[in-house]
């Protein structure tokens, strides 16, 4: 079980697999206003960075689960790295229809809402993990200005213009689902330029360490024409932010 490896290639150097900085990351925690002891299940959660630092930040616990094997043991290591292995735990697998054993105060996808197949079945898995009151996390991206073509939309890999909401619409569906929207921090052009950006760099450096790979020309591909599309389409087009919702 593991994720296409063209994202454990480009991403492996990423602590944050989405335009998220550290700095927000950290608003959002404070945002949240976490107590010391609540339980946080994050459905796809990367290389950990949000339950590590949350938990060293804030004295969360947390269990993370994610399908990329190398994420997971980046995770991990991440957990002893800030001294916090006893509040969090990553498991490497499938998030699927993952229902806890114990339900939690804050229930987190960021990013990977393929995961319920969409918005509202990753709203409806979260919530069954949620106590009473508790905080669903979702990471989305958002229509910044709506794509006049759908060959735009593509150039924004996603798979046409009704893939996203632009942000009005995105809040108001939330609502539509019987939720409150009780918090949002958004990604910025910095954070998009992080997570982007830094793509580039690992893949030259795979490249250069890689040369006779199978998977290097495809990587090679990628490298050439990442800048370009990044800059002409998603960087003008498309927003992401996380957003805070509880049940009415």
């Amino acid at each position: 079980m593991d994720i296409p490896r063209i994202y454990t290639i480009t991403e492996s150097a990423h602590r944050i697999h989405n335009p998220f900085t550290p700095e927000k990351l950290a608003t959002l925690g404070a945002a949240l206003r976490l107590e010391s002891g609540i339980r946080i299940l994050d459905l796809g959660s990367g290389s950990g960075e949000m339950l590590c630092t949350w938990a060293r930040d804030y004295g969360i616990m947390g269990v993370g689960i994610d399908m990329s094997r190398l994420f997971s043991e980046h995770a991990k290591l991440r957990a002893e790295e800030l001294g916090v292995t006893d509040q969090v735990v990553f498991i490497h697998g499938d998030a699927v229809g993952y229902v806890a054993g114990e339900k939690v105060e804050v229930a987190a996808c960021l990013g990977a809402t393929w995961i319920g197949g969409g918005v509202v079945g990753t709203i409806e898995l979260l919530a069954k993990n949620l106590c009473a009151n508790g905080i669903i996390l979702v990471g989305e991206p958002y229509w910044l200005r709506m794509p006049p073509t759908e060959d735009i939309a593509r150039g924004c890999e996603a798979g046409s213009i009704s893939d996203f909401l632009m942000l009005p619409e995105l809040l108001a569906s939330f609502d539509g689902l019987g939720y409150d929207v009780v918090e949002m921090v958004l990604a910025d052009q910095e954070g998009w330029d992080r997570y982007e950006a830094a793509k580039w760099l690992t893949m030259r450096r795979w490249l250069e360490s890689n040369p006779d790979d199978d998977f290097a020309k495809e990587v090679r591909a990628k490298l050439t024409v990442e800048p370009k599309r990044y800059a002409a389409y998603t960087r003008e087009y498309l927003g992401w932010g996380v957003f805070a919702l509880m049940a009415r």
